[in-house]
Order: C-alpha cells, then structure tokens, then sequence
C-alpha cells in the first residue's frame, strides 16, 4: 500500500510539473465588458487547462483568486465583488501556477460610479483589422501621444479584422504585435461591421466575432438589457454609450434593436450620451450614403436626436471627417439646410470659433449631434467628394 500510495503522488507531481511546463499563452490577456464592481478577463492558451486569475491592488501582492474548473484553450473568467474606480494587478494561469508574471503593467481599473465626473480618455478605432504597416503606423502615433497615459475606453468601430473576420485575421489585426500591450490593461467594447459578418452571423450570435468579445447584455454595465451582444450599452463615469449593429441585426421600424434603442435613451439620465456603429450616416468619399446604405440616416437618427445624442461615431470610410454640430438632416445630401439643419456652423475648436455648447435636459437649446467617420485606422482611403455637413474631412 505504501509503494502504491508513493507512485499516485508522484504521478500527481508529474502531471502538475508537465501542466506547468506544457501551457502557453498564446492570445492575451484581455478584458472585456467592466463595470464598477467586475471585469471579465479573457485569453488563449496553446493546450486546455483550468483557468484562473490572481489579483490585488498591488503587482507584489495577488491574494485573490477566481478559478473556473474544466479544460479550455479560450479561457473567460469573470471577477467581481470589486471597488469602483480602482486598479487591481492581476495574473493569468491555471489551477497549477501562473502563466503571466505579475508587473506594474498588468492591472485593469473598474469603471466609476455612474455619474462621475472626470477624464475620460478613448481610444476610437475604425476600420483598423488590416494587420500591415498603415495600422502600426497609426498606432505608434497614438502612442507617442498618449504617452504613458491609461485609457479608460477602447472603442471599437467594425472591421476589426480584414477581409473576413476570421480567427486568424483577428490574430494578426489584435493580438500579435498590434496592441497587446494595450489590451493588458484597457478594456475593449466592439462593434461589428460587415468584414466582421464574413465570418459571424449576428441572429444566433455565432462566429469568431461572438467567440473573441463578451458584450453586455443584461444591462450589467449599465443601461437597459439588450438580451444580445450584437447590440448594447454601458456607462462610464458621466457618459452613456449605446453600440448598435449597422450590419445584420435590422433597423427597420418596430424591429428589436429599434424599440431596445429608444427604452435604453429613454431611461439614461447620463450627462453625456455616445452612440457608435458601423456604416456612417453621412459620407460621400469611399461610400456614398446618398445612394446606399441609408437606413442609419433615415430611420435612427431621428430617434438619437429626439433624445439629444451628442456624438455619433462610425467608420466603414477608410477616411476621417467631422460635421458641424447639426439636427434635423434624414434625407440626401442636396436636402441639407445649413440654416434650419445647422445648429452651430463655426469651428468648433476651443482655439478657433469655440466649442459647440449644448444645454443639458430638454428644449431648443439642448439639441444638436456631431457625426464623426473615422475609418482609417487600418488605410486610407482616397478623397472623392465632400459631404456638405461636414466641417473637415481628410483622406
């Protein structure tokens, strides 16, 4: 019995040193969908095995732990109990031993109470799953900068992976020597475009677009219960965004997204409100919305204006462009009436004709909406032709 007792632990002993030894990680880690009292924290090993994560607020000290049994290569742990606005340190590994090492660099921040008042730094970026020179380029610009800075909310416009949104292109376009070393510590919000729908079908939420993220859906991080991830909101300090699918998901009148749209604006009382999706609503340079795609324009905005939306982004033009701060413009752009439509027509630079004001709640003085395209964080796209409510567009 004694000899046979021996040989079991040291069968045991070999197995976790082989565990140890075998695991590598191979995407990630992530996080994904943070709230003020959790955050979910993502990544892929090269073999399965148990995942679990250490954390505590000082990179020496992880006395924490949340472990989910089982055997996995993609690996999702949802940590919770936390404190608003506070950074934790964290590592990655599995029942056996950590797989990350703990640094000053590995650490995420839960988000503040809603309703907070203070710097918000975004990341926005669209159109950016090219995995070549152009998107590092444009990503070693932003870098240099931000600097050393945190950012609170990378947001993320569509097309996060070219041409067809498959796992491998979401390899290359993210995870490796992309921004990983972002992804570490800032948590991603997606949005899904059409590249993103080669692969992945909104309806049954399936495809590597459903696998790679974890969106909201039961108003966890705010906001009203979507009951999808295809579309969905969360809070952040005083700004409510609202991420919505421009591509399979239906925005026709009375449609699910629709009437979710208009519960989830009715019952922010966010200082700040910022709606995001694929396909832009004003564009005459690599897409013409004149002509195509004009359901955004004809049948949302209508309702983002109707509860004072203040910034509506999108990408799909591999350009950038900004408006003025407008209202009231659903139709082609030769229907356009600077002088009934245009709520302020100036610069809107704090160092040129000033910014654009709004009053907050209700009334004339409260409306009013600034649509940017920014869709070359991948390429370029050439100028063609310039939308009239368009303050500046660069290709």
């Amino acid at each position: 019995m004694k000899k046979y007792y021996c040989l079991l632990i040291s069968i045991q002993l070999l197995c976790f040193e082989a565990e140890l030894r075998a695991q590598s990680i191979i995407r990630g880690p992530y996080l994904q969908s943070g709230t003020p009292n959790s955050m979910v924290v993502k990544w892929r090993t090269d073999s399965p095995t148990s995942s679990q994560v250490w954390y505590g607020t000082s990179p020496g000290n992880l006395p924490f732990t949340q472990t989910i049994n089982g055997s996995y290569t993609d690996h999702e742990v949802l940590v919770s109990g936390l404190s608003a606005n506070t950074t934790f340190y964290y590592a990655v590994g599995n029942t056996s031993g950590q797989l990350t090492t703990p640094s000053d660099n590995h650490y995420f921040r839960t988000s503040p109470v809603p309703g907070s008042i203070q710097t918000i730094k975004t990341w926005v970026l669209g159109d950016a799953g090219k995995a070549g020179q152009n998107q590092r380029d444009v990503r070693d610009a932003f870098y240099n900068f931000q600097g050393d800075q945190h950012i609170d909310v990378i947001l993320l416009l569509g097309d996060n992976a070219y041409e067809s949104g498959t796992d491998e292109e979401y390899q290359a376009a993210m995870f490796e020597n992309m921004y990983e070393e972002r992804l570490i510590n800032s948590v991603v919000w997606p949005t899904f475009g059409n590249h993103d729908g080669e692969s992945a079908f909104s309806p049954t939420q399936t495809g590597p677009y459903y696998e790679i993220f974890t969106a909201p859906t039961n108003g966890e991080a705010g906001g009203v219960p979507s009951g999808t991830e295809a579309y969905y909101s969360f809070d952040y300090g005083n700004i409510h965004f609202i991420v919505l699918n421009s591509d399979d998901s239906g925005v026709e009148p009375g449609s699910p997204q629709l009437v979710w749209l208009e519960a989830d604006l009715a019952a922010t009382d966010q200082e700040w409100k910022v709606v995001s999706f694929h396909h832009p609503p004003y564009t005459q340079l690599a897409s013409d919305t004149d002509n195509k795609e004009t359901a955004m324009r004809e049948q949302v905005l209508p309702i983002l204006e109707a509860y004072n939306v203040d910034l509506v982004l999108a990408g799909h033009a591999h350009d950038w462009q900004r408006s003025y701060l407008i209202n009231g413009h659903y139709g082609t752009s030769n229907t356009w009436n600077p002088n009934t439509m245009g709520i302020n027509l100036g610069d809107g630079r704090v160092d040129g004709d000033g910014a654009y004001f709004k009053n907050a709640g209700d009334g004339p003085s409260s409306v009013g909406t600034v649509y940017i395209v920014s869709g070359s964080a991948g390429s370029r796209g050439p100028i063609e032709d310039y939308h009239p409510i368009m303050y500046k567009s660069l290709g």
